[in-house]
């Protein structure tokens, strides 16, 4: 029986012991430790287009990725780079470059209302995927707009493991129970071809797959979700560009903590869509597969 839901958006966490982390995949998940969580409301999904729109109709908010960035606040930045835009992600071609730096690439005029930018066939989000391409500055905005906040690491990793102790995924030790997919991850193909889209928009609706045992949908999948919780710890191959272990060094306040993997986790390149994993992501970066949703205090 899923816990009582004190707002239609809302469920109430029953707080307790939660071990986090893993040592079986990647170094910035270790060690693992037992945190004491405190009962607490999360989002039953993540914030949606929908919902964001509303938050911007009613505010007039500019997300970082709608303004163009200070040249004073980025030395060195390319004459072409100074123009409002995000992040996206394109399927590369076959037969070059493999590398995040064949599929990622900034796109001028890419934001929330047009996630691929706007030479792409799809010039307005649909209302009930997450919204991406937002900044934490961002996300702040909203979580204060709607009398809440953002989950810490801790409270997102008790949430997604939905009460299973120790297990790899967040419906238990299995990738696909059944042969059945529990989140939207890229299971095939990664990251040339999907095995159930050809194109954007790679994100699904937000109860497109079951909840987990809390009442809470897509903490595994579909966007990697902003906490407050500064980044800490070793870094492995943890970052925005892939360097090697020691060549980066994460700023408690110019980096946080994104939780819950993506749709472009795949087998074969990032195994995160896993309650342990966790990203380093750095304030002021926006992308096609991040978003986040709210958490509020009792």
């Amino acid at each position: 029986m899923h816990p009582a839901i004190p707002s239609p958006a809302m469920i109430l966490l029953p707080g307790g012991s939660v071990t986090i982390g893993s040592t079986d995949f990647y170094p910035e998940e270790a060690p693992v430790r037992t945190h004491e969580v405190a009962p607490f409301l999360l989002d039953a999904t993540p914030v949606t287009n929908a919902q964001f729109a509303a938050f911007v109709a009613d505010t007039g908010y500019m997300t970082l990725a709608e303004t163009a960035p200070d040249p004073a606040d980025y030395p060195g930045i390319l004459p072409e780079m100074i123009v409002a835009g995000s992040i996206v992600f394109t399927a590369p071609a076959k037969g070059g470059p493999v590398g995040p730096e064949s599929w990622w690439s900034y796109v001028a005029g890419a934001n929330w209302r047009q996630p691929y930018g706007s030479g792409i066939d799809d010039p307005s989000p649909l209302p009930d995927h997450p919204v991406v391409h937002i900044a934490y500055g961002d996300a702040l905005a909203y979580a204060r707009w709607a009398d809440k906040r953002l989950p810490t690491e801790v409270e997102a990793e008790f949430a997604s493991r939905g009460g299973l102790a120790n297990a790899a995924y967040a419906w238990g030790d299995e990738l696909l129970p059944g042969g059945e997919g529990q989140a939207n991850i890229w299971l095939e193909g990664f990251p040339f071809t999907h095995p159930d889209r050809n194109g954007p928009p790679y994100t699904t609706p937000v109860m497109h797959y079951p909840p987990n045992a809390y009442g809470l949908f897509d903490l595994i999948g579909n966007v990697w979700e902003w906490t407050s919780s500064d980044a800490s710890g070793p870094v492995g191959n943890n970052s925005c560009c892939h360097l090697k272990s020691g060549e980066f060094t994460p700023s408690p306040h110019l980096h946080k903590v994104l939780k819950g993997g993506s749709h472009l986790c795949a087998p074969n390149y990032c195994q995160r869509y896993r309650p342990a994993a966790r990203w380093f992501q750095p304030v002021d970066t926006s992308t096609t597969h991040v978003g986040f949703r709210c958490a509020r205090s009792i």
